[in-house]
C-alpha cells in the first residue's frame, strides 16, 4: 500500500490545513490526523483546539480495541500512538485503513464521533465470551482466525491481566479453554473493589451443564491429586510491618512485586554491565568526558545508594556533553561476572582537616594540600565485607599518586565507611 496524504481543508498550500495521513507498517496501517498548523492558527485568534472528550474517548477505544487485534493475530511489539490536539493516531488493519480515514473526516469536520465509534466496535474482540466461566472448545475460522498457539498464548495473557488461570490446550484447529477463578484472586477483587471497578464474579460457583463437550485425553497424570481439595483459606491480620525493605525500596499498595524484585537483585548482585560496552579489565574509570554509554552505566549505578539510603539526588549527574570539570570529577567502576558490583565517585580538593578517629573529638586544623576525595562508595549486598570498597578506595590513592592515607572522605561519613576508613588509615583521615 503506497503512502497517501488527504487535505481536510480547502487549500492543501495552506500550512493551517489539516491532514490526514496514511503510512503502512508490517503489521498494519497508521492513519494519522495531523492538526499542528491548525492548533497554532487557532490559538493565534485566542481559540481552543482541544479535542472534545467525546472525540478522544473514541479515539482511545479504537487504540485499545486495535491493539488487542494485532496481538491476537500474533504481532508481539509495541505501539507508538497519539490522541492529543495536535495528532491523532489510529492504528488499524488494512482493510479498514479507509473506514478510519473517513472515521477521522468525520469527526473533525463535522463533530461526528460515530464512525470511530462504528471501528472501535469492529475491531474489539470477544474476550469476555472467550474466558467466560466453563469448559469448551474454541474452533479455528469460527471462534477466531489467529493459528491455536499464538490465540492460547493471547488468551494467556489477557486471562493473567484479569486474575484468572486458563486450563488451555491448542490442537492443530482449536483451542481448549477452561478459565477459573484462583481463591487468592478473588479475595482480593472482594477486599479491594476500589481497584476492580466494575468487576463481577462469573467464575465462582459454575458447573458445566451435561450437553458440555468433552476435552480428549492427550495423555498426562492418571491422577488429579487436587480433585475435591479444600480451597486455601486466607486472612488479613492487623499487624504493623515496616514495608521498606533493605534495598531501599518502598511496598507500594498497587505494585505486584515485580519492580521490588528487579531492584532488589540488582541492589544484590549489582547492575548488569549493557553488552555494548567492552569491559576487557575489572576497573573502570569513568570521567565527564568519556562517552555516554560510560556516563549512563555510572547513572545508573548512582542511582543504587540514591535509594537505598534515602538521597535526595544521585551523586552522578554528568549526561550532557563531554565537559572538562575542574576538580576531575570520576567514577570507578568495579565489576564481576558481568555486573557491577562496586562503585565509588571522587573529585580533587583542597580543603581538609584532619581526624583522629575518636568520637565526639574535634577537627584538626585546616589544610589546603590537593588531595582526592571520596564523595560516596557502594557495594552490592552479596559482595559486601570482601574488600571491594578497600579496593576502591586504593584505586583511587594509585591513580592520584598518593598513599591510601591522604585520601579524603567527605563529611557526613557514614558508620560502614568509618569502618572502612579505620581499616585503612587507623591513625587517622582527612576529611573535607
Amino acid at each position: 500500500m503506497s503512502e497517501r496524504t488527504i487535505h481536510l481543508d480547502p487549500d492543501p498550500r495552506d500550512w493551517r490545513c489539516r491532514k490526514i495521513r496514511v503510512r503502512a507498517d508490517r503489521w498494519y496501517a497508521r492513519v494519522e490526523l495531523d492538526r499542528d498548523g491548525y492548533v497554532d492558527a487557532v490559538s493565534l485568534r485566542g481559540g481552543i483546539a482541544e479535542l472534545p472528550v467525546a472525540y478522544t474517548d473514541a479515539v482511545e477505544k479504537v487504540q485499545a480495541a486495535a491493539a488487542d487485534r494485532f496481538w491476537h493475530d500474533g504481532y508481539q511489539g509495541g505501539f507508538s500512538w497519539s490522541n492529543w490536539s495536535r495528532l491523532v493516531t489510529l492504528p488499524v488493519p488494512y482493510a479498514e485503513v479507509e473506514a478510519a480515514v473517513e472515521a477521522l473526516r468525520g469527526a473533525e469536520l463535522d463533530h461526528d464521533y460515530s464512525g470511530v465509534a462504528a471501528l472501535a466496535g469492529r475491531l474489539t474482540l470477544p474476550v469476555e465470551d472467550w474466558l467466560a466461566p466453563g469448559e469448551r472448545e474454541l474452533v479455528r475460522g469460527v471462534d477466531f482466525h489467529s493459528p491455536p498457539a499464538v490465540f492460547l498464548r493471547f488468551l494467556r495473557g489477557k486471562a493473567r491481566r484479569g486474575g484468572l488461570r486458563l486450563n488451555g490446550r491448542a490442537t492443530a484447529g482449536s483451542v481448549w479453554v477452561r478459565p477459573t477463578l484462583p481463591a487468592a484472586e478473588k479475595q482480593l477483587r472482594e477486599m479491594f473493589p476500589e481497584r476492580y471497578p466494575g468487576w463481577v464474579d462469573r467464575w465462582s460457583g459454575h458447573v458445566d451443564s451435561d450437553d458440555t463437550p468433552y476435552r480428549p485425553w492427550v495423555g498426562g497424570r492418571d491422577q488429579d491429586l487436587s480433585q475435591h481439595a479444600v480451597p486455601v483459606q486466607f486472612r488479613v491480620p492487623q499487624l504493623s510491618l515496616d514495608l521498606e525493605c533493605r534495598c531501599g525500596f518502598r511496598e507500594h499498595g498497587g505494585d505486584d512485586g515485580h519492580e521490588h524484585a528487579g531492584h532488589h537483585a540488582t541492589w544484590a548482585l549489582g547492575v548488569r554491565v549493557p553488552k555494548n560496552l567492552f569491559w576487557p579489565g575489572d576497573l573502570a574509570v569513568v570521567t565527564t568526558q568519556s562517552p555516554i554509554a560510560w556516563r549512563r552505566l555510572v547513572y545508573k549505578v548512582a542511582g543504587m545508594p540514591q535509594r537505598e539510603n534515602h538521597y535526595d539526588f544521585r551523586s552522578w549527574s554528568h549526561l550532557g556533553e563531554p565537559e572538562e570539570t575542574e576538580d576531575n570529577v570520576r567514577a570507578y567502576l568495579l565489576q564481576s561476572n558481568g555486573h557491577v558490583v562496586g562503585y565509588l565517585s571522587a573529585h580533587d580538593t583542597d580543603h581538609h582537616q584532619p581526624w583522629d578517629l575518636r568520637e565526639e573529638s574535634p577537627l584538626g586544623d585546616a589544610d589546603d594540600t590537593l588531595r582526592p576525595r571520596v564523595d560516596l562508595i557502594w557495594v552490592a549486598d552479596t559482595y559486601r565485607r570482601q574488600g571491594v570498597g578497600a579496593t576502591l578506595v586504593q584505586a583511587l590513592a594509585d591513580d592520584f599518586g598518593a598513599p591510601v592515607t591522604e585520601v579524603s572522605w567527605s563529611t557526613p561519613i557514614s558508620r560502614s565507611g568509618l569502618q572502612l576508613a579505620r581499616r585503612l588509615s587507623p591513625d587517622g583521615i582527612w576529611m573535607s
